[in-house]
């Protein structure tokens, strides 16, 4: 019995889709004075620009930015390769 829930439990779990982490570039501003940043945050959902626009449109106007642009959407080499780039903005937002 042990045996076939062992079998059942990791049938489950390698029947489960991998989730894809999604990342976008950005940039952002605030005004008086004027301050303008990139960063590189993470995305939830779809790692689409428009999607990533939504998300980080919330996320930036809390903290008194307004996001000028999505530049891209990528994966997890994308994000690292856009580290230092980002710097204290690496995954803030």
């Amino acid at each position: 019995m042990t045996r076939i829930l062992l079998a059942l439990a990791i049938l489950t779990l390698t029947a489960l889709p991998a989730a894809a982490e999604c990342f976008a570039d950005y940039k952002a501003k605030r005004d008086d004075p004027l301050r303008l940043h990139y960063g590189v945050a993470e995305i939830e959902g779809s790692c689409s620009v428009d999607n990533a626009s939504e998300q980080l449109n919330d996320r930036l106007s809390e903290a008194g930015w307004q996001l000028l642009e999505v530049l891209d959407t990528f994966d997890e080499d994308g994000a690292d390769s856009r580290r230092d780039d980002a710097g204290n903005n690496y995954l803030r937002y």
